[in-house]
């Protein structure tokens, strides 16, 4: 049984803290937040500072907390014998991460990233199928990933840049660069990016225009928006021998539902019915475990002395140092 504590009881550590309850190898023992929150249960603890979660009786700490204190809090927490388990953007800067990862080296202990969207039944699909090599070589990806927003937008910390370290793109594209990543092996060295605010009345960017392209001419662009109206998770990717598109994602809102894996195979022969429409085949998804997968991994790194193979370090070092290039090319941040 594996002693966990939560810093930040939000939303995000809601959520995390359910999936710790369900899994028979964890136990939540204490949590740390702002102020108590009522629905905490009495058998956990309640802890005034992130100090003081660490001195309780656990292994492991899980960081749902503001963006700006993540790489200080995973450092604190490695260096007082924690195994970690942070949510994403892995810190603010790369120069942050990079100080993280020297502690992590260090320490010895297990330190896993929330990039949840590795852990839902498409993306874990469409992976196996690229890994088998059948669709040929990748020949470039299209990705939109948009939310409408709130009422309330521009009241919230995500758009405070000295809180989060950007907008739109650092809080919810990075999903999107960090599955394109993924899925290609490759690293987009060659940027060209539009980065705005066109809509709401923050300092933060509202929406994020992106083309890349890897060394071996594998390109993607991106669209990462809070003006999508209906919002919007839409990922295609084309290769040699068809196409795979992720259409949907399910979530806690079920906005961006239903989720579903299309894989069409490109027809040249029969050009009179064929070419232009292939068949495809469509696969509906209608449970989201995702968070229950991410806890597994971390357990079982932590019982069995195993790397991370899905939100490592290294991972959040590659998509953290692509979101800082996009915006120095678009130089939206450079008079802020």
């Amino acid at each position: 049984m594996i002693k966990i504590g939560i810093a930040g009881f939000g939303k995000i550590g809601r959520i995390r803290a359910k999936e710790i309850y369900a899994n028979k190898n964890t136990e939540l023992v204490a949590v740390y937040d702002l102020k108590k929150p009522d629905d905490l249960p009495e058998h956990v603890s309640f802890c005034n500072s992130f100090e003081a979660l660490l001195k309780h009786d656990i292994e492991a700490v899980f960081i749902c907390a503001y963006n700006d204190v993540l790489a200080d809090f995973t450092i604190t927490a490695l260096e007082a014998g924690k195994h970690v388990f942070c949510e994403k953007p892995p810190a603010k800067t790369t120069e942050a991460l990079q100080a993280v990862m020297a502690a992590e080296k260090k320490s010895g202990l297990i330190l896993k990233y929330g990039f949840n969207h590795r852990f839902h039944y498409s993306v874990m699909e469409a992976k196996k199928i690229i890994d088998s090599g059948k669709m040929g070589k990748l020949l470039w990806m299209r990705g939109v990933y948009g939310k409408a927003g709130s009422i309330d937008y521009h009241k919230n910390w995500r758009n405070y840049r000295k809180i989060s370290g950007g907008g739109i793109l650092i809080d919810q594209g990075i999903h999107m660069l960090d599955l394109m990543l993924y899925f290609s092996g490759r690293e987009f060295k060659h940027i060209n990016s539009f980065v705005t605010t066109r809509y709401w009345d923050i300092k933060a960017e509202d929406n994020a225009f992106i083309i890349m392209q890897s060394d071996d001419e594998i390109t993607a662009m991106l669209h990462s928006s809070a003006t999508q109206w209906r919002h919007k998770f839409l990922l295609e990717m084309t290769f040699e021998e068809g196409y795979i598109n992720l259409d949907g994602l399910l979530s806690a809102t079920h906005s961006y539902a239903p989720e579903k894996l299309i894989v069409g195979m490109r027809e040249f022969e029969d050009i009179t019915f064929a070419m232009g429409k292939p068949k495809e085949t469509v696969t509906w998804f209608e449970i989201d475990n995702s968070w229950k997968f991410e806890i597994e991994e971390f357990v079982s790194a932590i019982d069995n002395s195993k790397k991370i193979k899905n939100g490592s370090s290294q991972d959040g070092l590659k998509v953290l140092r692509l979101v800082e290039d996009i915006y120095q090319n678009s130089g939206f941040y450079s008079d802020k």
